[in-house]
């Protein structure tokens, strides 16, 4: 069966051929004349790659910055508002990655929550592994587990929503066309899963060919502590070195604010500093 999958308006990024391998005629916003990326987050940092970006998400994050402005979900047209989003045939998106992935192995896929549509997910996956043996990486926020999807890849991504994230009605008011009233009770009660994450690391201590990454988003010091005292000591089987720590920000002025302090968290409590190398080399712009 071809499934169609909704995908964010950067669809399958950086490309520079469509399914049909037709040369598209706007060109990558990497500003290189050939498709891909690095990937600029976790353990594959510095990794050429190309990107999946699934529409929709189960949660609702909006963060507070040190200095007291809001930052929302940087990818918000994949999450909170999908209108930009465009439907695809599972064929065409493994044909366009196809006709992208000459040089590249690495495939992404993002979302949103990617989860959400898990028949489609695994049909995709299913139709990329037959195509290539691609290392796939799914990027997750832990809430929802499916065995048959964490069998088709190769890393999987968590990153658990801290209570940082929560949208508290101040910050709601802060953003401009938000119609959810119920949005913080929606998003608190979702945002962390304690047996979906348990199963998920299981899944992957498992499988020997399996990695999995916990990623955290880090505004203030404090964050550390939920980390570990609500999140950490109630799962087993993780190693310091599954543990990433990022500073806040969907832009330079952003992770301006706190890259310093996460960087001291990161080195006195032994986890890793998790740079976001793709905002660095192109900015926070879509499709990078």
């Amino acid at each position: 069966m071809n499934y169609r999958i909704t995908l964010a308006e950067d669809g399958i990024f950086p490309i520079v051929y469509d399914a049909q391998g037709n040369k598209l005629k706007e060109m990558p916003r990497t500003g290189y004349l050939f498709p891909g990326t690095l990937q600029g987050e976790g353990k594959l940092n510095g990794m050429p790659s190309l990107f999946i970006r699934l529409a929709g998400c189960n949660l609702r994050c909006i963060w507070s910055l040190p200095d007291g402005n809001i930052s929302a979900c940087d990818t918000f047209y994949a999450s909170f508002d999908t209108n930009t989003s465009f439907v695809m045939d599972v064929d065409d998106i493994v044909a366009t990655v196809a006709n992208n992935t000459q040089n590249l192995n690495h495939i992404v896929i993002t979302g949103g929550e990617p989860l959400i549509v898990k028949r489609q997910l695994r049909s995709l996956l299913e139709k990329l592994k037959d195509k290539k043996d691609y290392h796939i990486t799914i990027e997750t926020n832990g809430t929802i587990y499916n065995e048959s999807i964490i069998d088709l890849v190769n890393l999987v991504s968590i990153s658990p929503k801290l209570s940082n994230s929560v949208p508290h009605i101040d910050k709601l008011k802060m953003l401009k066309n938000t119609k959810e009233n119920d949005i913080y009770e929606y998003h608190e009660q979702r945002r962390i899963n304690i047996p979906t994450l348990q199963a998920i690391i299981d899944h992957c201590v498992r499988d020997n060919n399996k990695s999995f990454q916990l990623k955290f988003v880090i505004s203030i010091k404090e964050d550390i502590l939920e980390i570990e005292k609500d999140i950490l000591s109630k799962l087993v089987g993780w190693k310091n070195d599954d543990i990433l720590l990022m500073p806040l920000g969907k832009n330079k002025k952003e992770l301006q604010q706190n890259e310093s302090v996460v960087a001291s968290i990161a080195t006195e409590y032994g986890y890793r500093y998790c740079p976001r190398l793709h905002i660095a080399l192109y900015g926070s712009g879509k499709g990078v």
